[in-house]
């Protein structure tokens, strides 16, 4: 059995510090001294550049220097992403690529001045062709993504991704590996461990997950993730690496369809993907929308304002994909996930949103603050609204 894992470890950056704390604690120090232990683990991982910098930020250096030491030696191999977790396909191009720049940038910083990954990991692993244009345009070779984006994978086809084989993106040219959906679904120790004493786990097998599903979510008292990896048939490989081998055989072009992690075939078939970010009949996630594409605006219009510095600040940080994600309210209570609700959190991104109007100097953009404003109060007060007659209490049944 080959198992090819990738974590994702995210953070936003206006998270509190506990929460940073708790999933250091929980997870990704168990994640780090789990392949400590077993150098012949080889796993994939991508680690936000916010996340990085809170975690310097945090003074904890040991985890990063333990990390840097894993990713030195190959036996962690990081990828590319958006330094703020921004939900790419609705951002502009301009924002799409500094972003993915800042997180390079970030990337260098903590593991050299040459560093440049050769996978890419999508926020949400939200894809558009028109993203994945710009994705392959700055040098990335490979995305991961579900396979629900399998062209064959439309609701009647009954067609699976072959996980044997490498496929290619028609729009973009970029190489393609798809995650397994069901197990990746669930927790993923606990599927493999029945998989290999059914004597069913042969051939490849991948997943992908947030890092935080092994311990913060996730508490496995029974230590299942350490039994599957004392498995001598069980072998790993980075991603890369991977590739690396199956490249050798005939790759196969395909059509990818537009879909997240997160995707029902329903949504992909009615041609509505993004609706947990973005549902028009979600009154909150549309003024959040409206409030972050008029700081965009202001952002390419202003930008010799002498505050742009601080502007720009708040509006990475209000355009992270966790604003409007806990807006959605649903229950993922059964793939380990929580209630989607918190108005603490979607709150926490429109101060930083309305935050990102105020700062400017300059003004010309009075009118818009204005309009700013009345955004940020109308979201306030349905999202208070919302909690109080339809959510409190909900999310702890």
């Amino acid at each position: 059995m080959l198992w090819l894992n990738f974590f994702h470890f995210y953070q936003p950056a206006n998270a509190e510090s506990y929460n940073i704390r708790k999933a250091l604690d929980k997870s990704y120090w168990r994640l780090l001294r789990l392949l400590e232990e077993h150098p012949d683990l080889k796993m994939t991982f991508n680690v936000s550049g916010c996340l990085l910098d809170r975690l310097a930020d945090e003074k904890e250096n040991a985890f990063l220097e333990r990390l840097k030491f894993l990713v030195k030696k190959g036996r962690v191999e990081l990828t590319g992403s958006a330094y703020y977790h921004g939900f790419l396909p609705f951002l502009p191009e301009r924002e799409i690529v500094r972003q993915i720049k800042t997180n390079e940038k970030t990337l260098q910083k903590f593991f050299g001045k040459n560093f440049k990954p050769a996978g890419f990991f999508l926020p949400e692993m939200a894809y558009t062709p028109s993203v994945a244009k710009i994705i392959k345009r700055l040098g990335y070779d490979w995305l991961i993504l579900d396979e629900l984006a399998f062209s064959a994978g439309l609701p009647g086809a009954g067609a699976r991704p072959d996980f044997e084989r490498l496929y290619l993106d028609e729009a973009s040219g970029l190489k393609i590996i798809f995650r397994n959906r069901e197990l990746s679904s669930a927790y993923p120790p606990d599927k493999l461990l029945a998989l290999n004493k059914s004597k069913l786990a042969t051939g490849v097998i991948i997943t992908a997950t947030d890092a935080e599903l092994y311990g913060l979510r996730h508490e496995d008292p029974t230590g299942e993730l350490e039994k599957i990896v004392k498995i001598k048939e069980l072998k790993t490989l980075t991603f890369s690496r991977f590739i690396k081998i199956i490249s050798k055989k005939k790759t196969l072009k395909i059509k990818i369809w537009p879909s997240s992690w997160e995707s029902t075939r329903a949504e992909i078939k009615t041609k509505q993907p993004f609706s947990l970010w973005a549902d028009r009949r979600n009154k909150i996630q549309v003024y959040l929308w409206k409030l972050a594409r008029l700081s965009l605006e202001l952002n390419e219009k202003f930008k010799k304002d002498k505050n742009y510095y601080w502007h720009y600040w708040h509006l990475g940080r209000g355009l992270a994909s966790c604003t409007f994600w806990w807006a959605s309210a649903r229950d993922f209570k059964p793939v380990f996930g929580p209630y989607a609700w918190s108005p603490d959190d979607i709150e926490r991104g429109l101060e930083d949103l309305i935050r990102s109007v105020r700062s400017f100097a300059d003004f010309k953009t009075k009118k818009k603050k204005l309009e700013a404003e009345k955004y940020y109060l109308k979201i306030k007060k349905m999202i208070w609204e919302k909690h109080w007659q339809k959510h409190w209490q909900k999310q702890y049944e």
